[in-house]
């Protein structure tokens, strides 16, 4: 769950835009999906799949791209989010 300050939905929108393009160029990546809560405009729901843990965690975590995806997008956070991981059910553990 990201919670965006209220009235800056368009702006983090719009960052956004500019912060995916990171996720899709890390090693692991296989697809992410950003929706906006129906009830609270200012929440959104963000799911990243990963073909490892380690790919979001070592990869994604370690890298630069993450620097410039934290410059553009945790200013709009309040409260900072936290930051889950799942798998699926039945599957093995990644």
């Amino acid at each position: 769950m990201l919670d965006v300050r209220p009235g800056q939905e368009g702006a983090f929108e719009a960052a956004f835009a500019r912060a995916g393009p990171l996720l899709a160029a890390s090693p692991g990546y296989l697809g992410h999906e950003l929706r906006r809560c129906l009830e609270k405009h200012s929440r959104y729901l963000l799911l990243v799949h990963w073909a490892r843990l380690a790919d979001h965690t070592e990869g994604f975590r370690g890298s630069p791209r993450y620097l410039e995806w934290k410059s553009l997008l945790h200013h709009f956070y309040n409260p900072f989010p936290t930051v889950e991981h799942y798998g699926r059910l039945g599957a093995p553990a990644i």
